[in-house]
């Protein structure tokens, strides 16, 4: 390939920093990222590839290219030997105030041993409490508690905490349960800097809640995510996120104001250079290294060396330069959703510089679009607009106010209510237009694979529209390509030939999704809920389980949702669920809608839903599927012995769901109806009330299922239950051990499980437990 066709970037040869930065990512990903087979193929492809553009274009600096290869793999191989933490009576953790959080009592944050970093949590004291208000490091000694690793997602479409801790080097977590916490006396920089973080927390928490979250999320980058949700959500359903991460725009913000002040000092250029880097280092401290905040200083700092010296240096190569120094420093930078959309964005700027600003950002948009498919499983048609209308709100009011706010609120506060009403006004009219939803659709997760190839056709289309003479006749095929793909993977997810059974992992609960080949019907029979024993407000589990799996199914609207019993681990949830998803029908025992605290999660909630009251023998026909009603045959209360349960067959399978009905409803179902089940939800998470022995001979079924959460304080499943499926030679498989349990049927294959913890613990009470699999 020769040298001027290799460029399909630019008409000059493409930058050699660029390249070389393109295969340590490539690298990184394949030490990191890369999980299963096919991913590892692609990236040694990817790698190969790189490899030998370089050899064949810079040949010369080959020798370079060896070293960053060799110095960078060296740094992989110290990173993966991650260092365990091991509980011992001499173990000590160190712990800066600015890293942890104390509420109710209650400590959890970030510890620092010898060798690394570990998550820690516990009680503490009123004079522990104390001391961590000082704002000095403490040491805890004499830790009595459990250690062990970062639970991973246990469910399709949930955060990876385990992923997003150890992409920044933190494996484990200590839970304690008693510790000796002491002041260590300490002078040094790192401890004055953490210092000045920790008064900042502090002052940032004395002003009123916009303005305290506004200066906390551009100063520190962090925020109180509970209280301040509905605003996060607001700003990612219009597609403007962004402006609340700390990124270039910040950068360019801070080395605006200190550049100015330097030209009015009568400074020079390396003089305000300096002062800019000294403000921006710290920057980067305060805001725990964001890697757009990084990556922008980075450029920043090389574009003026450069320019200092004399180098003449493009900007691709500028950009490559910056992101070989920071993965190099930080190699499990590519683990992170947000380095990758700040260097992709960077390097689409720097791609559509020859547009316009509306085709500019149009073109970025759509560039970002697939890799929030990928995170996030929504995408907004009308960001362009919204960005028109809300950054510069957010330019010219937000950050003024914000910033003038912490400059002086230490000195008066009589600001401070003013500047609250102005924050507050704008806030209500983004959130009036966020709740609109206007553009926002719900597309679904696509898959790695997917978003490589619709990122390729994007910077394929980029590439052609930016150039005039080449690719010219081409541009219409890419633009018709890209559509297409787009409305490919979209039917694929919203028109599946597959339904499923799923038994959503909610913990301590029931939660259970069914669909149906396309047309796709969705259903749920309860929505789970966290067990609340302290009786203080919580954040709904559903946020971070239930809606984002739905999403990533592309799923907006629900055609059914049954509720088994007023339980809260079965219906806690139900009110968040249905302020967030269309429910088209709200099934339920009857009597249940006389129970008061079942009225209160529906109050202002089911304007547009309809209430259906159920009993035995009843039935809820829908297109693909039917539901029969076998429990309760009289009203009740909505109590574990009202329990509604349900019995469907879906490819020649029969399925029945029971609650938590006790061991008297079974015997009434078992003498009123004659079941034959081939999968069985175990009833009240396998306690030992559930089920009956008798019950399990007659319905005999191939397999059961529990839901119960991992180290529940009821000990479910409860042995005795065990045991009788034991003596009975029925298997079972529970979300303690499998995480979320799915069942896909129909299209051209056969019916199968998929567990979503593989390594997960498969208990087998039968020497035939694999071949019932399906």
């Amino acid at each position: 390939m020769q040298a001027s066709k290799i460029n399909l970037l630019f008409k000059n040869d493409v930058g050699f920093y660029l390249l070389t930065a393109l295969l340590l990512i490539a690298v990184s990903f394949l030490a990191f990222v890369c999980e299963s087979f096919s991913q590892k193929i692609i990236c040694i492809l990817i790698t190969g590839y790189f490899a030998v553009l370089l050899l064949k274009k810079y040949a010369t600096s080959l020798k370079l290219v060896l070293i960053l290869v060799s110095l960078f793999i060296g740094v992989i191989t110290l990173n993966k030997r991650e260092a365990s933490f091991e509980l011992t009576e001499q173990s000590q953790i160190k712990i800066y105030p600015d890293q942890v959080h104390v509420k109710d009592d209650y400590l959890t944050g970030i510890g620092h041993f010898q060798r690394g970093k570990i998550l820690i949590s516990g009680k503490v004291t009123s004079e522990q409490e104390k001391d961590l208000k000082k704002g000095l490091p403490l040491i805890i000694s004499q830790i009595k508690g459990e250690c062990g690793e970062i639970e991973p997602a246990t469910n399709i479409g949930e955060f990876d905490y385990q992923n997003y801790y150890a992409a920044k080097g933190i494996i484990q977590k200590i839970k304690y349960s008693t510790c000796n916490l002491r002041v260590m006396r300490s002078n040094s920089v790192l401890t004055n800097l953490h210092k000045i973080r920790f008064d900042l927390q502090n002052y940032f928490q004395k002003m009123p809640q916009l303005l305290g979250f506004f200066a906390s999320e551009l100063i520190l980058g962090e925020n109180n995510a509970q209280e301040n949700q509905e605003i996060l959500n607001n700003y990612r359903d219009l597609g403007v996120i962004h402006l609340l991460s700390i990124s270039g725009l910040h950068v360019g913000l801070y080395v605006l104001i200190i550049s100015t002040i330097c030209f009015y000092l009568k400074m020079t250029d390396e003089e305000a250079f300096l002062c800019c880097c000294i403000v921006l280092l710290l920057g980067i401290f305060l805001s725990y290294g964001q890697a757009g905040f990084v990556r922008a200083s980075l450029t920043y700092f090389l574009g003026k060396i450069c320019k200092f010296k004399g180098y003449r240096v493009a900007g691709i190569d500028i950009l490559g330069l910056a992101c070989i120094l920071h993965i190099i420093f930080v190699p499990r930078l590519f683990m992170m959703a947000g380095a990758i959309l700040s260097y992709l964005l960077a390097k689409g700027l720097q791609l559509t510089n020859k547009f316009g600003k509306m085709s500019q950002s149009i073109l970025l948009n759509v560039l970002l679009t697939p890799l929030l498919l990928f995170y996030f499983y929504q995408v907004n048609f009308l960001t362009v607009l919204f960005n028109l209308m809300v950054v510069p709100y957010f330019n010219w009011v937000v950050m003024p106010i914000a910033f003038a706010n912490v400059l002086l609120f230490g000195f008066t506060k009589k600001l401070a209510p003013f500047f609250e009403q102005v924050l507050e006004l704008g806030e209500k009219a983004i959130g009036n237009l966020s709740n609109t939803k206007l553009g926002l659709l719900t597309f679904g997760k696509i898959n790695w694979w997917q978003c490589l190839i619709l990122i390729l056709l994007t910077v394929l289309l980029i590439i052609a529209l930016r150039e005039k003479t080449e690719w010219k006749i081409n541009k219409k095929k890419l633009s018709c390509s890209l559509i297409g793909t787009y409305f490919l993977f979209f039917s694929m997810i919203h028109f599946p030939l597959r339904g499923q059974v799923t038994f959503i992992d909610v913990g301590q609960g029931d939660s259970i999704l069914i669909t149906t080949p396309f047309p796709r019907r969705a259903y749920m029979i309860d929505t789970g809920g966290k067990l609340n024993f302290s009786g203080k407000k919580m954040t709904p589990q559903i946020n971070r389980i239930t809606i984002p799996f739905l999403k990533s199914l592309g799923i907006s609207t629900l055609d059914g949702v049954f509720v088994s019993h007023q339980d809260a681990d079965h219906v806690g949830d139900l009110g968040p669920l249905l302020e967030q998803i269309y429910v088209k029908r709200l099934f339920m025992a009857k009597g249940l809608i006389n129970n008061t605290s079942f009225q209160k999660r529906l109050n202002g909630r089911v304007k547009h839903t309809k209430l259906i009251e159920l009993l035995a023998e009843m039935q809820v026909k829908e297109p693909q599927i039917k539901f029969n009603v076998v429990y309760p045959y009289q009203p009740g209360e909505g109590k574990n012995e009202d329990s509604l349960s349900l019995f469907f067959r879906v490819a020649n399978k029969n399925w029945l769901f029971t609650g938590d009905l006790g061991q008297d409803g079974e015997k009434e179902i078992m003498q009123k109806s004659n079941l034959s089940v081939v999968y069985f939800k175990l009833g009240h998470h396998g306690s030992k009330t559930s089920s009956n022995p008798d019950f399990l001979r007659a319905i005999h079924p191939q397999k059961v299922f529990i839901s119960a959460g991992r180290k529940n304080r009821f000990g479910h499943p409860h042995q005795e239950t065990l045991t009788t499926l034991s003596e009975q030679q029925i298997p079972w498989v529970s979300t303690q051990d499998c995480g979320m349990i799915s069942w896909y049927y129909g299209g051209m294959q056969k019916p199968k499980f998929s567990y979503f913890l593989k390594r997960g613990k498969r208990t087998d009470n039968t020497n035939n437990f694999k071949k019932l699999s399906s």
